[in-house]
């Protein structure tokens, strides 16, 4: 192949990673009962560039509570809905204690584990809109009433599929970033 094909298949493939879709929202209609914040952002407040893809993009520290007793584990997902082509997701975080009630900045507490977010990666991706008007993030924590058979790299659809049939409740903290 061509040396001119290899550096465009690159540069589309990090484009791609950055602006594009590839997830979707899980659709669980459930009771908005757990309340997420974090120390880092308010509620539709900017995301520090620490967390975002300009900077050290580790995840943010995030706290919640109102978790429902019976809840077997929590997961997490983190994505963006305004991106060019269709949400973004960013990160997903399953197996997650139910006695949790934070996790602290660029955490994967032990016994958690990670499915593939939109980029194909087991891991968090910061905020990393194209230029323009600010995106939305949102940082969703689940409570799942069974522990969904997923394993760690789970694939994405697998992964949004499992957390959407098991929710029995959820909070969220959205957070904007622009570049």
């Amino acid at each position: 192949m061509p040396r001119w094909m290899v550096v465009l298949a690159a540069v589309v493939s990090l484009a791609a990673a950055c602006s594009g879709g590839g997830g979707r929202e899980v659709q669980a209609t459930v009771p908005e009962s757990i309340k997420v914040s974090s120390p880092a952002f308010a509620e539709g407040a900017p995301i520090p560039p620490r967390y975002a893809c300009t900077g050290a993009e580790v995840s943010p520290p995030l706290t919640w509570s109102g978790t429902p007793d019976d809840a077997a584990e929590l997961a997490l997902v983190v994505d963006d809905p305004d991106a060019p082509r269709g949400t973004f997701v960013h990160w997903v975080l399953f197996h997650l204690d139910p006695k949790l009630t934070r996790l602290d900045e660029g955490q994967v507490p032990v016994g958690a584990a990670q499915a593939r977010n939109s980029a194909g990666r087991t891991a968090y991706r910061g905020p990393c809109p194209p230029a323009g008007p600010a995106h939305h993030y949102r940082f969703t924590v689940y409570a799942l009433g069974s522990r969904p058979d997923l394993p760690d790299g789970a694939g994405l659809e697998r992964a949004l599929d499992a957390i959407e049939r098991a929710a029995t409740a959820r909070g969220r903290l959205t957070g904007t970033f622009a570049r």
